[in-house]
């Protein structure tokens, strides 16, 4: 791996910072400051190590300096602040390995932590200079253990293979009071660092009041400055989930009992075996354990899943070992009927968050369809007749978020998102979105804004990816083409065509729709690569609703300030394929762990595997 940087001042300067790290590169991989062009160009390009021949005792030494950055990559994949390494525990038994490691000193880690994060933060700029499409934006919000009030900024966007891309740009801290004139200085802070305060489509927030007077005053200074059209809209899944919780609100205790009881099972093997034949008896259903615990949605509804579906099976193992469960979870008649009713009425928002979580690009289109479902679902509760009261009471609550939720994407934006979306169209979006008013000024929209723009290549009929590919088009295609053209005289012809089509299947992959059909619709198609890119949640859907978020709560409430900034980036950058980077130079990971497997049969270290 070339380790060097750009001149020779940074070299020296690099020596000094790394200790040990220069010399060592100096003996065992010779001309790493050499050729200052070849390494100016390395940004571009994997780098590698040359790993020259050395005497066989040489070869087998540690390379303390190799260690410490791995120990940089644990700490960001793993989500650790630098301090972990000063851990009396973990330094003693890297000590035990080999009494000479040296560590880092965490104030170290921290240093280069913070170089790594602006060395990357710079090719993620440089990347988003290359999108040429609008960009749609995410934010998102959290406290950590120091109450420190933090912003993740994401971006979104459809790149010319209609691939949905997604990318985060910073964590923020906001200031006291944290409230919307802090969230939108931060915020226009970093659009206008990565130079996009001008392509940005729509941002989707969090629902709260500070998150929603940001948006309303950054779309302010955009219709002032006449940049082009602004929305904000609040979280589909966040409401959701607000509404199942209401609906929760009535059975908790029960939930409580039960959730106690399954954590019982997946800590005992005996007991959860015991569990398993006893439910095979009763036909009860199979389970797999363990069994989803989380105090979100996926485990709640598990809990009335369990009772629901294995009640004998249940009743059966709490009296068989009474004695370590205790009888004070039992479900009594009252609670199990609670739980049936519950458990029917929740099933149709238990699919919809299953299907909203699966799918692989959850339109505003789709998630409007869906959340049209659940206020039916609710208001056919509040309806009914046989429904207790209690569930009705709750069910009116749950009313209420659903229609605030409905008057906030009620707008011109949303609709035309909605009806971009070949699965629905007018057909299969709310009655209250649907008016022949949103569609003229959707007409109007796409007319004044595709109708020219980025449609050099329309002529021809080819796309850019078949002009780059040599025109591989061939000629009954050619000649399709043109047959299709003859009825789209203008670009409202095609918008009205678009629409006369019956909607694709549900199951339909939108991104692909729109690639097999981009040459039918060369300028609505530029239309929807846009605007199919804003979201309709601000934090992935299952991240909200299953356990899996609780891991990345527990990282964002448990980072200390000086480091959450930096490994957060890291490791989203690094997870979509950005290279680690220190200042110009990448830090060939695979190579390191190359080098550090070779180093595994060293005579120290087999010497102390023996004794152990």
């Amino acid at each position: 791996m070339d380790w060097g940087v750009n001149n020779n001042h940074n070299n020296n300067h690099y020596r000094t910072y790394k200790g040990n790290l220069g010399r060592h590169l100096a003996n065992r991989h010779p001309g790493y400051d050499k050729s200052v062009e070849a390494v100016s160009n390395s940004a571009t390009r994997p780098t590698t190590v040359v790993k020259k021949s050395q005497p066989q005792e040489k070869a087998n030494e540690m390379d303390y300096d190799h260690l410490n950055w791995l120990l940089v990559r644990w700490l960001v994949l793993a989500s650790l602040p630098p301090s972990t390494l000063e851990e009396k525990w973990l330094v003693n038994s890297y000590k035990f390995l080999n009494p000479s490691i040296q560590i880092w000193p965490h104030d170290k880690y921290r240093t280069v932590l913070d170089e790594v994060f602006r060395s990357m933060r710079e090719d993620v700029r440089a990347l988003l200079e290359q999108v040429s499409f609008k960009l749609s934006i995410t934010l998102d919000f959290w406290t950590s253990f120091e109450q420190i009030f933090y912003m993740s900024v994401t971006c979104q966007w459809i790149d010319k293979n209609w691939s949905f891309q997604k990318l985060l740009l910073d964590i923020c801290r906001i200031p006291y009071p944290c409230g919307g004139a802090e969230i939108y200085r931060c915020l226009v802070k970093v659009l206008k660092f990565y130079n996009i305060e001008n392509r940005v489509l729509s941002c989707t927030h969090d629902n709260s009041s500070g998150a929603m007077h940001a948006c309303h005053t950054l779309k302010e200074d955009l219709d002032g400055q006449k940049i082009g059209p602004f929305c904000y809209i609040p979280c589909a899944a966040r409401t959701l989930n607000l509404i199942i919780d209401d609906g929760l609100r009535s059975v908790k205790q029960v939930i409580s009992k039960i959730r106690e009881f399954v954590i019982e099972l997946n800590a005992s093997s005996v007991i959860s075996q015991d569990f398993i034949q006893i439910s095979t008896a009763y036909q009860e259903g199979t389970w797999k354990f363990p069994l989803d615990v989380s105090a979100r949605w996926s485990g709640n509804y598990q809990m009335l899943d369990v009772v629901r579906k294995a009640g004998k099976s249940v009743d059966a193992v709490i009296r068989k070992y009474e004695e370590t469960l205790g009888s004070r979870i039992l479900l009594g008649p009252s609670d199990k009927s609670v739980v049936n009713i519950m458990h029917q009425y929740l099933e149709p928002f238990y699919k919809t968050t299953n299907d909203i979580c699966t799918s692989k690009v959850p339109t505003v289109g789709l998630v409007l369809f869906f959340m049209d479902h659940i206020s039916e679902t609710i208001a056919t509760c509040r309806e009914s007749r046989p429904s207790p009261e209690w569930l009705k009471s709750a069910a009116e609550e749950m009313a209420k978020k659903a229609r605030n939720y409905i008057n906030q994407v009620c707008n011109i934006f949303t609709y035309m998102t909605a009806i971009l979306d070949p699965r629905i169209k007018g057909e299969l979006i709310p009655d209250s979105l649907n008016s022949q008013s949103f569609l003229e000024e959707a007409r109007t929209h796409f007319i004044r804004n595709y109708s020219v723009n980025h449609l050099s290549l329309m002529s021809s009929g080819y796309n850019a990816q078949e002009i780059e590919d040599g025109g591989n088009v061939s000629f009954a295609e050619e000649i399709a083409r043109k047959k299709r053209r003859t009825n789209m005289t203008s670009a409202t012809d095609e918008l009205t065509q678009y629409l006369s089509e019956a909607p694709a299947p549900i199951a339909t992959d939108v991104l692909e729709w729109w690639k097999i059909n981009s040459a039918r619709y060369p300028r609505l198609s530029v239309m929807a690569r846009d605007f199919l890119a804003v979201q309709a949640t601000s934090v992935v859907p299952e991240e909200l609703f299953c356990g899996k978020g609780d891991e990345i709560d527990k990282q964002r409430f448990c980072m200390q300030h000086d480091s959450t900034q930096a490994i957060l980036c890291i490791k989203s950058w690094i997870q979509v394929g950005i290279k680690f980077k220190f200042k110009s130079t990448e830090i060939d990971y695979e190579r390191l762990m190359e080098l550090a497997a070779a180093t595994d049969n060293s005579p120290a270290i087999s010497e102390k595997k023996q004794k152990l």
